[in-house]
């Protein structure tokens, strides 16, 4: 028996996982992979709000980024937007995976790798593990497994239908002295209802694209091949050795029901990620407090998880919403080439700069972001079962 069974050992679900156990509860973290520091998913890209309320490693994280470029689909009359504070840092992954999981196991988390959540077993959860299957009974099981979670089908709860897909390359280069930039490309051919991407920090490159998987003329292969050879912003040549990224990414907005009296669903599971900017990092590490507090209550008290309704939520999504529906509608890049000498006109900055300079969060009615950094305390309700 265990307090709580975490599935998915992304930043949501280690994050949640060391929370809880810093706060007295047994925890245990199962993903299927065999090393956290591979099969990496996400770009990594940090905002500035996130930076300042995270203490993230420093040692994990690339050089300050102030600068944004948008590039129409010829690539020609390029929008530069320049911000006077860091507004991203893109960070290395593996390494922030790993840097996540040696304080889980030193807050008291138990952490099985190679382990596969399969589902209800009479009264507990079944595992497929490297010695085999095995049943674990837990109070509260919480979803950190991505955006198509086996663990909300179970609970049953809200699944994410509205996804993109997108994938990238990431390689290290030689320093030079050029501007950290983050290159935006619209194109609704090349990442029809998104974007594409060049990401250059001056330590590493990240060239990817990203769009719906049914609207790719050829294939979302054959868009990342062109992004890599033709992107505007890339001074490198592609190493065949590059390491690839890829994944569903949902952007239908924070899913309704998200909890049930047997558990919740946090990051990706739950929808937390913008509809517009598909940004995911900064909501997981804020509901992964939240799911924190809400865990510890109903542990103490012995309830049913209470204030965690992504119906009250959405309505932080409501224009990121419409605005997510307006570029869905955009399928010629002739109308985003005849529209997009507006983003240079002051109006057209300010807009823009509100997207991505902007310091808006989702979920907004979150606990304080460190809540889940106090240290451990003894549990407040004796006899309660644990294992």
């Amino acid at each position: 028996m265990t307090d709580v069974l975490v599935v998915g050992a992304g930043l949501a679900g280690l994050h949640t996982a060391t929370g809880l156990a810093r706060r007295g509860h047994h925890v245990l973290l199962v993903d299927r992979r065999s090393r956290l520091d591979g099969a990496v998913r996400t770009t990594g890209i940090f905002v500035a709000r996130t930076l300042a309320d995270f203490p993230l490693p420093e040692a994990h994280l690339g050089p300050p980024i102030s600068r944004v470029v948008l590039h129409p689909p010829s690539g020609r009359r390029a929008v530069t937007l320049d911000s006077p504070r860091t507004e991203y840092r893109v960070g290395d992954m593996a390494g922030l995976y790993l840097a996540a999981a040696r304080d889980a196991v030193e807050a008291g988390v138990r952490i099985a790798l190679s382990t596969r959540f399969l589902g209800r077993d009479g009264d507990g959860w079944r595992l497929a593990g490297p010695d085999g299957d095995r049943t674990v009974r837990a109070r509260f099981l919480v979803g950190a497994d991505g955006a198509r979670s086996r663990v909300a089908a179970e609970l049953g709860l809200d699944r994410n239908r509205h996804l993109l897909v997108g994938a990238e390359v990431v390689f290290a280069v030689t320093r030079h002295d050029r501007p950290p930039a983050f290159h935006c490309v619209l194109d609704p051919v090349l990442a029809p209802g998104y974007l594409a991407w060049v990401v250059d920090d001056g330590e590493h490159v990240h060239v990817g694209t990203a769009g719906y998987p049914d609207r790719y003329p050829q294939g979302l292969a054959a868009a990342l091949r062109r992004t890599t050879t033709t992107a505007p912003g890339l001074h490198h040549a592609v190493p065949v050795d590059a390491e690839r990224r890829g994944g569903p990414i949902p952007v239908g907005g924070l899913l309704r029901r998200i909890s049930s009296p047997e558990g919740l669903l946090v990051g990706d599971a739950s929808g937390a990620v913008s509809p517009l900017t598909a940004g995911g990092l900064d909501p997981c590490l804020r509901q992964a407090a939240q799911a924190v507090d809400v865990l510890d209550t109903a542990l103490r008290t012995g309830a049913a998880p209470a204030g965690y309704d992504g119906a009250a939520l959405r309505k932080a999504f409501r224009g990121r919403l419409g605005l997510r529906h307006g570029l869905a509608a955009v399928r010629s890049p002739w109308l985003v080439e005849a529209g997009f000498p507006l983003l240079a006109t002051p109006p057209g900055r300010a807009l823009a700069g509100a997207v991505l300079f902007g310091d808006r969060s989702f979920p907004d009615a979150v606990s304080d972001a460190r809540a889940a950094e106090v240290p451990a305390r003894p549990p407040a309700a004796p006899g309660r079962r644990r294992g």
